[in-house]
Parts: structure tokens; sequence; C-alpha cells
């Protein structure tokens, strides 16, 4: 991760302590938030001080060896810490992924707990590497890229999924243009992506997320990449709400659109996206803003009707057909059954 030139994490061990990036601050801010224990790392994943699936396996690896360094060996206080742990982000495959391996290791030692975080990590890094060298294939030059959401460094522990093709190609001297997603209501397009993008002096400009149809009539965008969150075994796909509605404007438009994810997003135990369970977030992200006020001080506002109620899915799926293909460590594969078993076999 770059950032003014110095290169960073999102998220690391530090002796029993977990050092992450605060995305709620970003990007007005940047600030590294110190969890002491397993139950502030939790908060942390809950709150969004540390998201995207990447970075939310990394974080729930930690979080996990912390509980074992508390616990002190005694087994059923880390089994409470893994089920609370579990509820943090429930759609979040990456999640599940890091806290079965971390815990399998600390039934052996805490010294195992903290070297298989650790390694979940590395392997992180790795994988969003690799994804970007293989994505690169994809990107012609003078090619437009949309995206949505973010998907980038913040949302994987270095690299990214959905961004690190584009930041491969931008360093092989490519010509891009990304169109970020503001992505509502969190803004993580608005605030993050197009945060990460300014770092890498990569062109880009922010749209609103209603405004991906009428680009792609006029035939501004050729290709569109998102990350993922959840990939069931059929390929069917949870991402950020508003996912399904660019996978539905690009099959309209015959603009490929391809999903990045590591292989530990698929889950061969999830069947289909009726088996994927979709988080519901409080309704005050939709009815309130936080920015910068006329003081340079973070403020939050309500910016919808008073006393109307708001409705708050995170996450929508997008059926494994309106996928051209999944970019992953171990290269592209067609979005179906058949690809997701022998790739993971």
């Amino acid at each position: 991760m770059n950032v003014k030139g110095k290169h960073y994490l999102t998220i690391w061990m530090k002796n029993e302590k977990v050092m992450m990036i605060d995305q709620n601050q970003l990007p007005f801010r940047f600030e590294i938030f110190e969890s002491k224990n397993y139950a502030e790392t939790c908060l942390a994943i809950k709150t969004m001080i540390v998201r995207g699936a990447g970075a939310i396996g990394a974080a729930a690896g930690f979080a996990m060896a912390q509980a074992f360094i508390q616990a002190k060996e005694n087994i059923l206080f880390a089994e409470n810490a893994r089920k609370e742990i579990e509820t943090s982000r429930p759609t979040a495959r990456n999640l599940f992924y890091a806290t079965k391996r971390v815990f399998d290791a600390g039934c052996i030692s805490t010294e195992k707990a903290i070297e298989e975080a650790q390694k979940i990590a590395e392997e992180d890094i790795a994988s969003g590497k690799m994804i970007g060298i293989h994505g690169n294939s994809l990107i012609k030059d003078n090619t437009n890229i949309l995206t949505h959401c973010n998907a980038g460094w913040l949302g994987f522990v270095d690299y990214g999924s959905a961004l690190s093709p584009i930041y491969t190609a931008s360093k092989e001297g490519k010509n891009i243009f990304v169109y970020a997603d503001e992505t509502r209501p969190r803004g993580q397009g608005a605030r993050l992506t197009a945060w990460e993008l300014n770092n890498e002096n990569i062109p880009h400009i922010i749209i609103p997320d209603n405004a991906g149809a009428y680009l792609a009539s006029k035939g501004k965008i050729d290709t569109m990449i998102c990350g993922a969150d959840r990939i069931a075994a059929n390929g069917d796909t949870a991402n950020k709400i508003g996912t399904f509605e660019k996978a539905i404007v690009a099959k309209t438009f015959g603009i490929p659109f391809y999903i990045a994810a590591p292989l530990s997003t698929f889950d061969i135990n999830c069947c289909s996206g009726e088996d994927i369970i979709i988080e519901e977030r409080t309704e005050d992200e939709i009815l309130y803003q936080t920015g910068l006020d006329e003081n340079n001080e973070l403020r939050k506002i309500l910016v919808c009707s008073p006393g109307s109620k708001a409705y708050n899915p995170a996450f929508d799926v997008t059926p494994a057909s309106y996928i051209n293909g999944f970019i992953t460590e171990k290269g592209i594969i067609p979005a179906n059954e058949t690809a997701i078993k022998n790739i993971l076999s």
C-alpha cells in the first residue's frame, strides 16, 4: 500500500496487539488503530475500522490468535471467542476460513495460533499480487474500467483483488481510466477506492452508483471488475450491495464482467447464492453521512427525511451466469461449478 510514497500494510500483528489502518477516518485522516485484545479486534471488524474480504480474514485470524493468548490454555474461552468473532460479519467467507485455521492451530499451542494467523496474512498478500498479474492480461492499453465498492489495498492486507490488476497494468505503463462507483451508503468507492487511486496517481473519476448504465450505453466502459465476499460452489457471488446491478448492465451492453477474489473466498460447502447469509446493517448508515465541516472536523449529519426508516442490506448476490470469469491467484477461470471444483482441488 502506497501512502504518500511510504509502504503500509492494511493490518498487521505487533506482539500481542493488532495494528490496522482506521478506514472510518479515511480519506480525511490517516490513522492507525491499535487493538489490544480479541474483543477490540472483533469490534473493529463490526464497526468497519477494518473491512474488505481479505482484511476481514486477516483480522479474524489475528483476533483468534489474541483469544488464545488471553485464554491461557482455557479452551472454552477460545471457543466462545471464536463464536463471537464469527458473528461480526456473517457474509464474509474469509472470516470463517481464518478463524477455523487459527482455532485448529491454537488447539496445539498458542504459538501455533499466532504463526497460523501470520501465515494467513502473508498468503493474502501473495494472492493479491498474483491476482494483479493474472488480471493484467485482461487489460489492454487505453481501457476504461468500472469498479464497485473497494477491493483494493484497504480490502486486503496488501495489493487487493479488483484493483490489483489495475495497479499492475498502471505499473506496466498502460493508459487506463477508472470509474469508481461512490457505493452508497458508506461510500467505499468515493472515500476509499478514490483515495487509493489518488495515491497511485491513476486517472479516475467518482460516479453516482446509478450512472453506470448511462455510461455503458454511451460506450464509455470497456470492462467491469469487482471483488467478492463469498463465492458459492456454483459461482454465484455475494459482494457489496449494487454489484448485481452492475452485472445486469454489463450483460445488457456486452461488457465483460469479472470477479477478482482469492481462493479463500470460495465456499465449496455453499451450494448457491440462495445459501449465502446477507448481512443487514444499521439504518443509520443510510440516514446519516459523515464528512468534514468548515472547521475541518469530522461531523455526522442527518441527510434523509426525519422520522423515516431505512433498510440496509450490505450485500447482494450476482448469479454465475452474469459473470465472465473469476480472477484468482491461480489464474482466470470460468464462472461454473466444474471450474471452481477443479481449481480448489
